[in-house]
């Protein structure tokens, strides 16, 4: 658990726990309406609880609590870079209430992983952003993220997928 305290707010970062998963879950709806994404989400609380809390996990979160309300999370797992020979950590979400944006919340999510990152020896912190999400780039930016502009995304899903396995 990381938390950063002044003398008028506090916000603590903690890991997610299986009470959490209607959270967790809530945070992605609120995060798929601000990508205008809502239509293409289908996960429900028991996937959540299965990939978060099940006897193997492989994927992460971390929970935002600004003076005891949930504010916003960070979901994420390790990757792999074949390159570094090492893990890495791949961010899938990260997602600030409105209310509580510029408050450094998603700064401080940032620098968990980032710890993570240090404290495990492992050489990258990587995430996607839309390309329309001008408020993100611009902070991104200021963080120091380099946007990969050499690479592109794919994506094989639905029949394609079933295609492709067939």
């Amino acid at each position: 658990m990381t938390a950063v305290a002044s003398s008028s707010q506090s916000l603590v970062i903690r890991r997610a726990e299986a009470r959490d998963v209607s959270l967790v879950l809530s945070f992605i709806r609120e995060l798929a309406d601000y990508e205008r994404l809502a239509h293409e989400v289908d996960a429900g609380e028991g996937d959540l609880a299965a990939a978060l809390f099940g006897p193997n996990p492989r994927v992460f979160a971390d929970i935002a609590e600004w003076e005891g309300e949930p504010a916003g999370f960070a979901l994420w797992f390790y990757n792999f870079s074949t390159f570094r020979g090492r893990h890495g950590i791949y961010l899938e979400d990260l997602f600030v209430r409105p209310a509580f944006r510029s408050k450094g919340i998603g700064r401080e999510l940032l620098r968990h992983l980032a710890r993570i990152c240090i404290a495990e020896n492992l050489p990258r912190l990587e995430w996607w952003v839309l390309d329309w999400n001008e408020p993100a780039l611009r902070f991104y930016r200021s963080i120091g993220a380099v946007p990969m502009d050499e690479w592109t995304v794919q994506r094989v899903t639905g029949e394609a997928l079933e295609r492709l396995a067939g």
